[in-house]
């Protein structure tokens, strides 16, 4: 005979893999593993809704998914308002936030070239290189990963400028606009960084227009996904000399064909969405599964929950 279950249990179910270090994670937050079919909670492993359970027990109260970016969940209708629903935003913050930098450095100190093209060209580099020592960058998204780059930023003395939702201030920013002044931001802006999620809001958040208010020297960054830059006008601004160059971690469509004009456009430099590393990944991931498993046994608000009306 089974003995009932104490009102301070939670029982966790975790699929479609199961990582030794989310195991752990799990024992240490005082939650106890079990099947599907008696869990209250379940940490899924895949960012991929492939294999994800069409119809979950009713007892399942709450998903904890892997990924920051869910556009993919909404999408295919796997999100149930009926349900709590966390996403891993914020978890990977510093990891991501550290290959944006490292992108946009990249960019204005010209280091892409010298690295694709053999050959002692100083006077070239020297004259094509800037600083962001004194340099405003629009953060465009400015949550976890903007939150970080802004004491990175500071650091470089380069100033902050943060775009979110609703434009409540951001510590460390030095003028916070809500989503409606994106393009008073942009103009003030000497490079830009794109953080923000992906949902049907969002795509194509920078195009022609607000590709034109940035200044022929700016560099812009992307790190959220490919859907919230217009790959052709970002084409169109870099063949044109309106824009100094892209630095973009995630594409439009993914992974970019060969054939893609991207590819031979001026001054762009594609990494194939690697900012986040895989062994940060489940180190973080982990972390934010015990966090999210000792809150909710406190029945404490949870990281990253998700707004099944906003979209993410």
């Amino acid at each position: 005979m089974t003995s009932p279950r104490r009102s301070d249990e939670l029982t966790v179910h975790v699929g479609p893999t199961s990582p030794e270090e989310i195991l752990g994670a799990i024992r240490r937050s005082g939650a106890r593993l079990g099947s599907l079919e008696e869990a209250d909670a379940v940490v899924w492993m895949t960012s991929s809704t492939k294999g994800f359970p069409r119809s979950l027990p009713s007892r399942v109260s709450w998903i904890q998914l892997p990924a920051a970016g869910i556009e993919e969940w909404f999408r295919d209708d796997i999100i149930d308002p009926s349900r709590e629903w966390t996403s891993a935003t914020g978890a990977y913050s510093l990891n991501v936030a550290e290959h944006a930098l490292a992108l946009l450095l990249v960019g204005v100190r010209s280091i892409g070239p010298c690295i694709a093209e053999p050959g002692w060209r100083r006077a070239e580099m020297f004259e094509r290189a800037t600083t962001l020592n004194g340099a405003r960058v629009a953060i465009i998204g400015a949550g976890g990963i903007g939150a970080t780059l802004i004491p990175a930023f500071t650091a470089l003395g380069c100033h902050s400028l943060a775009v979110t939702r609703r434009g409540l201030p951001v510590p460390g920013a030095e003028q916070t606009f809500p989503a409606d002044g994106l393009h008073a931001a942009l103009a003030a802006a000497d490079h830009a960084v794109v953080a923000a999620p992906a949902t049907a809001a969002t795509r194509h958040l920078i195009g022609r227009r607000e590709l034109g208010l940035l200044k022929p020297t700016s560099w812009i960054v992307n790190v959220a996904r490919g859907s919230l830059i217009d790959s052709e006008a970002l084409c169109a601004a870099l063949r044109a000399g309106t824009l100094g160059g892209a630095a973009l971690d995630v594409t439009d469509p993914e992974p970019l064909p060969p054939d893609h004009p991207l590819w031979q456009a001026p001054n762009v430099i594609i990494t194939p969405h690697i900012a986040n590393t895989p062994q940060a990944l489940i180190r973080d991931f982990a972390e934010r599964v015990e966090v999210n498993l000792r809150r909710r046994l406190k029945n404490q608000p949870l990281l990253g929950r998700v707004d099944t009306e906003a979209g993410y």
